[in-house]
C-alpha cells in the first residue's frame, strides 16, 4: 500500500479530503474538536454560516453549517464524525493514516462514514462558488456510534429555530443507493439481585446468575414469538423486530454463590411495534419472576432500566424525496438497511423527509483493513454536483 499525504486540503478534492479526516482519530470515546475545529475553519473561509455546538465538557462538539442564502428549503447533508475503536483488530496499515491500494482507500472510518463527509466538504466548496437559489446545509454529530446520543442537542437547537430543509440525505454507507427506512433501538439494563452464600450451601441462597438465566430464557422466547407472530416488514434482511442480549456480567469467585448479575440486551423494531410496549412485556416477565424469588428471599429480583433508544425510519417510498435522492444519485428501487442512523431522529425532531445513501457498504465498516472505493466517491461526488445544480435552480 502507499501511504497518501496528510496536509489540510483546499476542498477541491473528496480523496484529499479523506485523508484528512481519517488523520484525526475521532473513537466515540475521545474527542473530535480538532476535526470539528478544522472543518469549521474551512467552511468559514468560504463564508458559510457555520455553528459549533460544543458538548458541556468541550472535548466534543456538533456542527452546523449553511451555504447560500438563508431561508426555508435547501438540502441538509448529514453525518457523524466519531468511529469506533480499533483495538485487537489486525489492521495491515495504521489505521488513522490513509493508505491506498488498486483503487480501494483504507482507513479508520472510511466507509463508516468519513467517506461521505469528504464528498460533503468538497461538495461545499463548488457550492460556495455558486449563486444557490436555494441552502446547502452540512451537520456533522459526535457519538453516533453510541446510540446516537451526541446529535440530540444541536436537533433541539435547530427544531425551536424551525429549521426544515426540503430533503436530509444522510450518508452512511449504502453502495450509493437510496435507503428509505431502518428500525429503531432501545437498549435497556437489567439488574438481577440475589442472596450470597457459600457455594458448599448453595440451595441456600439465591445465585443472582441463575435468575438472569430465567430473564435471557424469556427473552428467547419472545423472540421466537415476534419472529413467528410479529410484525413484518419484508423490506429487511431480518423482516421482524428482534431482541438481543450483548452483554453479561455477575459473580466473584467459583466458591460463592453470586448476588448481582447485570446483564444488557437491545430491542430493534420494525415499523409499526413499539419497544417500550415490548419493553413492558419483558418488565412484566421480570416481575413475574421476582414474585416468586421473594417467595423465599425477600431482597431477591430483577429491576430493569432502559438506557438509551433512538427511533426509526421509514421514509415512504413513493414519497418526492425518495424520487428526488433517485434522481440525484441515478439510484435503483428504494431498500433499508439493518443498521441504525441518525436519520430517525432528523425525522422526528425536525419534521422532515429523510433518506440514506452514501458511498461504500457497510460490511466494510467496523473490521480491520475498513475501506471506501475511489469509485464509490466519484459516484457521491457526482450526486451532490447534481444536487447543487437543482439548489441553483
Amino acid at each position: 500500500m502507499t501511504a497518501l499525504s496528510r496536509t489540510i486540503p483546499d476542498g477541491s478534492d473528496s480523496v484529499a479530503w479523506l485523508d484528512r479526516l481519517i488523520a484525526f482519530p475521532t473513537v466515540s470515546r475521545d474527542p473530535n474538536r480538532d476535526l470539528i475545529d478544522c472543518v469549521a475553519s474551512y467552511l468559514s473561509s468560504l463564508g458559510a454560516r457555520v455553528r459549533v455546538f460544543a458538548q458541556p465538557t468541550g472535548g466534543k462538539a456538533n456542527l452546523f453549517a449553511s451555504i447560500g442564502p438563508d431561508g426555508p428549503g435547501g438540502v441538509l447533508l448529514s453525518g457523524h464524525t466519531d468511529v469506533v475503536p480499533v483495538e485487537g483488530q489486525l489492521w495491515s496499515t495504521d489505521p488513522f493514516r490513509m493508505a491506498e491500494r488498486d483503487g480501494l482507500l483504507f482507513g479508520r472510518g472510511a466507509a463508516d462514514m468519513k467517506g461521505f463527509l469528504a464528498c460533503a466538504l468538497q461538495a461545499a466548496g463548488i457550492a460556495a462558488s455558486r449563486r444557490l437559489a436555494h441552502p446547502l446545509h452540512l451537520a456533522m454529530s459526535y457519538d453516533e456510534e453510541v446510540g446516537c446520543t451526541g446529535v440530540r442537542g444541536m436537533l433541539d437547537v435547530l427544531a425551536e429555530e424551525g429549521l426544515r430543509p426540503s430533503l436530509c440525505i444522510v450518508g452512511e454507507p449504502t453502495g450509493m443507493q437510496v435507503a428509505t427506512g431502518h428500525k429503531g433501538k432501545l437498549a435497556a439494563r437489567a439488574v438481577c439481585c440475589g442472596v450470597a452464600g457459600h457455594s458448599a450451601l448453595a440451595p441456600l441462597a439465591c445465585n443472582a446468575i441463575h435468575l438472569a438465566s430465567d430473564l435471557v430464557q424469556g427473552l428467547r422466547r419472545r423472540q421466537e414469538r415476534l419472529a413467528q407472530v410479529g410484525v413484518r416488514d419484508e423490506g429487511y434482511d431480518i423482516p421482524y423486530s428482534t431482541v438481543h442480549v450483548g452483554r453479561i456480567e455477575g459473580g466473584v469467585a467459583l466458591n460463592i454463590v453470586p448476588e448481582s448479575c447485570v446483564l444488557d440486551f437491545e430491542i430493534r423494531t420494525v415499523g409499526g411495534d413499539d419497544a417500550p410496549a415490548i419493553l413492558a412485556q419483558i418488565a412484566g416477565e421480570a416481575a413475574a419472576l421476582t414474585a416468586t424469588a421473594r417467595r423465599r428471599f425477600a431482597s431477591a429480583g430483577i429491576v430493569i432500566e432502559s438506557l438509551n433508544d433512538y427511533p426509526g425510519l421509514d421514509t415512504p417510498a413513493n414519497s418526492e424525496a425518495f424520487a428526488l435522492a433517485r434522481a440525484l444519485a441515478d439510484a435503483g428501487p428504494a431498500r433499508k438497511v439493518s443498521f441504525g442512523t441518525e436519520g430517525g431522529l432528523f425525522h422526528q425532531r425536525l419534521d422532515i423527509p429523510v433518506v440514506i445513501c452514501g458511498p461504500g457498504d457497510m460490511a466494510q465498516g467496523h473490521v480491520a483493513d475498513e475501506f471506501v472505493s475511489r469509485a464509490q466517491l466519484a459516484h457521491c461526488d457526482r450526486m451532490l454536483d447534481a444536487l447543487i445544480e437543482r439548489l441553483l435552480a
